[in-house]
């Protein structure tokens, strides 16, 4: 079968995650500021909407750590859609506190409350719907094991399944019968909140494609220990026999921590991946190809080469480099993707092998300008030394924002960027990073809306290797004026990212 084509036009786009979007219920969903941000990226020639991973977050909140790599976040349900179903009332809303400060996401808060309604509407709902029997059949493959997982695992309180019963943390079928009997209406609840999850994001899709945008979707490398991917295929990843973790996953120290970053994922079992044809991966891309138009894999590096840190390690300061599958992973990846692209995350590192299994695949790597002016001239993030095949950005969720990086450069740094840009104030840089990204001859600029607000550190995503403080921020709606829109718009038109027909 030949390999479908991975070509990008020449387009910009914005960078905002679905639970920064503004709402009155605490964090982002798929309702009505979702469909506003669409008009918003139409009328301001803007492609793509890049979000980050959708699935159900854990400790420490990162949507990089989900219970799964195929299930969706039930906080990002919008409410008001329930309650336009008749599942639940305005007064059921307001009978919950969603936070104190809409800017911030209270993520203790989402955890008490959110699954406290959803309940509600899944006991008003029809249980003879033919459209969940539908869903249920088509993704059967991963439904069942995950709302099984979460079902035992609110059952065990909140633990991870490493901590449960031996029978059931180890799937004895005795064990798995008795569970699905004891759990029934748990389990139904899950599946639920799945089935509702993914009938307001195909709404939201066919919205956004009738607009002309389209969405990548941001899917990580690796899947967390506290997860059901992990539970269910236990083969698959690096644990003993008894279920128990022997590798795991993270990065040397770099320039974003000093002590590396133990991520703690489990490592794959690349061999017996192989061996059955890569068919777990093959079902991923198949599913992640049916809900997003582009594919970012995060950390692509790991596909060549990763890091194995001994489980029960406290930094990732020792580890040891191993061989990945490489374009035998690839060729699986390429089978499984049908029409939808790829972006390899590998922050324009230089990295031969990494650089050479990217070329002979196709996909396009990235260029951070953040990463640009702490050289010269020869700097290949810099503007000038950028070829097509890349995706062109200020800076990653993992980055400061670019206002509150510019505040932390160094006199060398701050003078070259000034000089390379031909800006004399500190405060005009932002706008001029966006400006030079647009300008870049990378066929694909994407921006976080912060620095297109030219926001500080405040609006911060998240700094690695950190917990508590992170993914929190929201945007407020009312900076998406009409007077931003035509400003991006006449951006993109003067450096060719709109498209005649648009």
């Amino acid at each position: 079968m030949a390999k479908a084509a991975n070509k990008f036009k020449r387009a910009a786009g914005i960078l905002l995650p679905i639970s920064s979007l503004p709402s009155n219920y605490g964090i982002g969903t798929l309702g009505a500021a979702a469909y506003n941000f669409i008009d918003f990226l139409k009328a301001s020639g803007q492609s793509y909407w890049q979000i980050l991973p959708v699935g159900a977050t854990s400790y420490g909140d990162s949507p990089y750590q989900s219970f799964s790599a195929f299930a969706g976040n039930p906080y990002y349900i919008d409410l008001d859609m329930l309650k336009e179903e008749g599942l639940i009332s305005q007064k059921d809303i307001n009978s919950y506190k969603w936070g104190s400060d809409p800017h911030k996401v209270d993520y203790p808060t989402m955890f008490y409350n959110r699954f406290k309604l959803l309940k509600t509407a899944f006991e008003a709902w029809d249980r003879n719907d033919e459209a969940y029997a539908l869903f249920c059949d088509e993704n059967a493959d991963w439904l069942d094991d995950y709302s099984m997982y979460m079902a035992i695992k609110f059952h065990n309180g909140q633990r991870s399944w490493l901590e449960w019963d031996d029978d059931i943390r180890t799937r004895q079928p005795e064990a798995l019968e008795k569970y699905r009997g004891l759990l029934k209406e748990d389990i139904l609840f899950w599946s639920f909140l799945q089935y509702k999850f993914f009938a307001q994001w195909e709404k939201l899709r066919e919205y956004a494609h009738a607009n002309s945008v389209e969405i990548i979707g941001d899917i990580p490398i690796y899947v967390a220990m506290d997860s059901a991917d992990t539970w269910a295929n236990g083969r698959q990843f690096m644990l003993d026999e008894d279920m128990r973790p022997l590798k795991v996953a993270g990065v040397p120290p770099d320039c974003f921590s000093a002590d590396g970053q133990l991520w703690g994922n489990p490592l794959y079992r690349w061999d017996v991946m192989e061996a059955d044809g890569f068919g777990w991966w093959k079902r991923r891309i198949s599913f992640s190809s049916k809900i997003y138009d582009v594919i970012r894999i995060d950390h692509f590096i790991g596909i060549t080469r990763y890091y194995s840190i001994d489980a029960g390690s406290e930094t990732a300061k020792v580890g040891e480099w191993l061989d990945g599958p490489g374009m035998k992973l690839i060729a699986a990846i390429d089978e499984a993707r049908g029409r939808t692209k790829i972006i390899a995350e590998d922050l324009g590192l230089v990295v031969p092998a990494v650089r050479a299994v990217q070329k002979k695949a196709g996909y396009p790597g990235m260029k951070v300008l953040q990463f640009a002016f702490g050289d010269d001239a020869t700097n290949h993030f810099l503007p000038h030394n950028h070829t097509e095949n890349f995706i062109v950005y200020t800076g990653t969720h993992d980055n400061d924002t670019t206002a509150g990086y510019i505040q932390t450069m160094r006199r060398r740094e701050l003078a070259f960027t000034k000089s390379y840009l031909g800006v004399k104030r500190r405060r005009d840089i932002t706008a001029a990073l966006v400006r030079a990204a647009y300008m870049s001859v990378a066929h694909t600029a994407i921006i976080p809306i912060q620095d297109i607000l030219e926001l500080g550190s405040q609006a911060r995503i998240n700094t690695p290797s950190t917990v508590g403080g992170n993914w929190e921020w929201r945007l407020d709606g009312a900076v998406l004026t009409e007077k931003l829109s035509k400003q991006l718009l006449a951006l993109a038109q003067t450096y060719g990212r709109v498209q005649k027909s648009e």
